[in-house]
């Protein structure tokens, strides 16, 4: 499979926000997950590792976590990170590809959950991605997989522009070989990598003016797009000027006591 690109980059921005996102949806996640404790657990893709950590903590002492990050950049944040809250011996991030997983020959095939998010969305081959994530499974194990379709987001009221700043966004996917719309595809590709898709839902990710927690969302948004800023313009999606402007009306709206972000992310699960 070739390259896999990550639209966002790592800029020490995008940290600040996905940081801010693991805050905001992790809870849901772990109740979604369901986690017993004792679990052995493979993150993969697994970013700053905050979610890979609260599930450690949960599995407890006699569970085991590997979180397994491409990035460079986002495994050394995420191992200091978890220095600064004392937690740098809870799990075991290694770096490495999410079509090559860096395991030992005896871990593979041992795992009891196998997991995933917001990863697919990013890769060109993602049935790949989870067929390997299957292999590392333990028959029986549990896959999970969550992940976005662009498609479900609404702002009200809608801001000028800005239907027409998404619809680039979302575009901007293609210009990379990436899916925009992976997400009502999850239970697709459990089957198709011999995991029985056991269930799906979605975790809600969205708040309105008036929520302590909504000018976290608004800027959430707003800093994806901006990340994306680059890859938009650079492939004439949208010109700058415009993109700018679409941007100064979202800071605009966020400031409204009627704003209101509707967005879910798809979470499906299957059974190895």
């Amino acid at each position: 499979m070739g390259d896999s690109a990550y639209i966002h980059g790592t800029a020490p921005e995008e940290q600040r926000r996905l940081s801010r996102l693991n805050e905001l949806l992790n809870n849901a996640a772990l109740q979604q997950i369901a986690l017993r404790g004792g679990e052995k657990i493979l993150d993969v893709g697994c970013g700053l590792a905050q979610l890979t950590r609260a599930m450690a903590r949960v599995a407890g002492d006699s569970g085991r976590v590997i979180g397994i990050e491409r990035s460079v950049e986002q495994l050394s944040l995420a191992k200091q990170i978890a220095a600064s809250e004392g937690e740098e011996n809870l799990v075991d991030l290694r770096q490495g590809s999410a079509t090559a997983l860096p395991l030992r020959r005896e871990e593979w095939g041992c795992f009891d959950i196998v997991h995933t998010r917001f990863l697919l969305e990013h890769v060109p081959d993602p049935l790949e991605v989870v067929r390997m994530m299957v292999e590392a499974a333990r028959p029986g194990g549990r896959i999970i997989l969550q992940d976005d379709d662009h498609d479900v987001l609404r702002l009200w009221p809608e801001p000028p522009g800005f239907v027409e700043l998404w619809n680039a966004y979302v575009r901007s996917y293609e210009t990379l070989g990436n899916d925009a719309f992976i997400g009502r595809r999850l239970a697709q590709l459990l089957s198709s990598s011999g995991a029985g898709p056991v269930r799906n839902t979605w975790l809600f990710f969205g708040s309105c003016a008036g929520n302590p927690d909504f000018p976290d969302y608004a800027t959430n948004l707003i800093g994806v797009l901006i990340s994306a800023r680059d890859t938009i313009c650079a492939t004439g999606l949208m010109k700058l000027d415009s993109f700018e402007q679409v941007i100064s009306t979202l800071r605009r709206w966020a400031e409204r006591p009627d704003a209101a972000i509707w967005y879910s992310v798809c979470y499906a699960e299957g059974i190895k």
